[in-house]
């Protein structure tokens, strides 16, 4: 009586063997990212329901090998994480997979930035550059152009190294209520040297990256020391600058992972709503457009072009550096370029020619192009780093505010 459950048992285990051989070995694919043409190897090993191994990946030149997390099987589906550090940040990129014939049907999500499909083959990922894109979309694997190149000169050596014998402003970390976020948030404010309440500055507002918060700028740039030297050397006007956090939520640590991702995009809220108003409440500002400006790196970058385009009644001023895959397709950007024309009075679009991201920027470059809106593009030979963030801040706090 029992044979017959033991010969199911003994089935059952023969199909789990037989799941785990075909999931078991190497497998390669190559397909578009919102980041790009990526090729990558998985080496999996199944263990019943478990499933272990590492992926191999190759995007912009270079090459990571990490050990999958949280992998899982179930009948022919499965499932892992891979975790990456971009910008000192982690970042969990999540596959999930279902094994068909000859290959794996692979969804791959990177936060909220996006997914991608593609199918993995058997075997091990083949020597050689990658295929052409498939297609490419505007901006996506983009060539450097003739376009593509300075619009201006690196700064001067020391150009934000502390000096003695000029005068200096104030750099403080002050608080403020956000009812966007439920939560006091702090942002760090530098007021210019010989500051008034009864003098009316113009603002400019500087958003961080994915891994930074409101002191990254600091950092990053010496923000203080730079303004007081281009104010000293009258190249700058005097201005209040202010660094907020742009992770609008009650985490809002530098740590707090991919899954910040969504609050970035809230923080369009916080800005307008909570961060303005308690800037214009607490110091002697301009509140007209003209007088307020938004520039920011990398993920800040997206939101610069994201919040500032769609919102030039509030500001007139915008700076993107390294932009981000935050940012939104070049024609919901700016879907009115005469009302662009009209009311900006500078936008700079800067990127590194080595920067994996460079496609994002030149993108939105090539749309403004093409749409006749005036704008700086300016690329340089740097890559995805703090040089060429703090390079574009001492360019664009010179030419704002005139």
């Amino acid at each position: 009586m029992k044979r017959p459950i033991f010969l199911g048992a003994a089935f059952g285990l023969l199909a789990a063997l037989a799941q785990a051989a075909e999931i078991t070995g190497a497998w390669h694919a190559e397909f578009e990212s919102p980041r790009g043409r990526q090729r990558i190897q998985f080496d999996l090993k199944a263990d019943g329901d478990k499933l272990t191994g590492k992926t191999l990946s190759r995007f912009g030149g270079g090459t990571r090998e990490t050990e999958i997390q949280d992998g899982k099987i179930e009948g022919d589906t499965l499932s892992f994480v891979q975790v990456l550090n971009f910008q000192g940040n982690e970042m969990r990129i999540s596959y999930t997979g279902k094994v068909s014939g000859d290959g794996i049907d692979f969804t791959r999500k990177v936060g909220d930035f996006g997914s991608s499909d593609f199918k993995a083959s058997r075997g091990a990922l083949p020597d050689g550059p990658a295929e052409p894109s498939i297609p490419p979309r505007p901006g996506q694997g983009a060539e450097i152009g003739p376009d593509d190149k300075p619009a201006y000169e690196p700064p001067p050596a020391g150009f934000n190294d502390k000096r003695d014998g000029i005068p200096h402003g104030k750099l403080e970390m002050i608080e403020y209520e956000s009812k966007t976020v439920g939560t006091t948030r702090k942002m760090q404010v530098y007021t210019p040297p010989g500051y008034s309440e009864d003098t009316k500055y113009p603002v400019l507002y500087i958003l961080h990256g994915i891994g930074g918060d409101e002191t990254e700028w600091q950092r990053f740039a010496k923000v203080d020391a730079l303004m007081d030297n281009l104010i000293a050397d009258k190249k700058a006007v005097p201005m209040i600058v202010v660094m907020p956090n742009g992770r609008a939520q009650k985490d809002d640590r530098a740590n707090a992972g991919m899954g910040a991702a969504p609050a970035f995009a809230v923080f369009e809220r916080d800005l307008l709503d909570d961060v303005i108003p308690a800037i214009e409440k607490r110091y002697g500002t301009r509140s007209d457009r003209e007088g307020r400006a938004l520039a920011g790196l990398s993920m800040g970058g997206g939101q610069t072009l994201n919040f500032g385009l769609g919102n030039l009644d509030k500001f007139a001023w915008v700076g993107a550096f390294s932009s981000a895959p935050n940012t939104k397709p070049p024609s919901e950007l700016v879907p009115d370029p005469d009302k662009a024309k009209d009311k900006l009075k500078l936008l700079v679009v800067t990127c590194g020619n080595k920067d994996g991201l460079f496609h994002i920027s030149k993108g939105v470059h090539a749309y403004l192009k093409e749409k006749d809106v005036p704008h700086v593009w300016h690329v340089d030979d740097q890559g995805h780093d703090p040089t060429h963030w703090a390079n574009a801040l001492h360019f664009f706090m010179q030419k704002i505010f005139r």
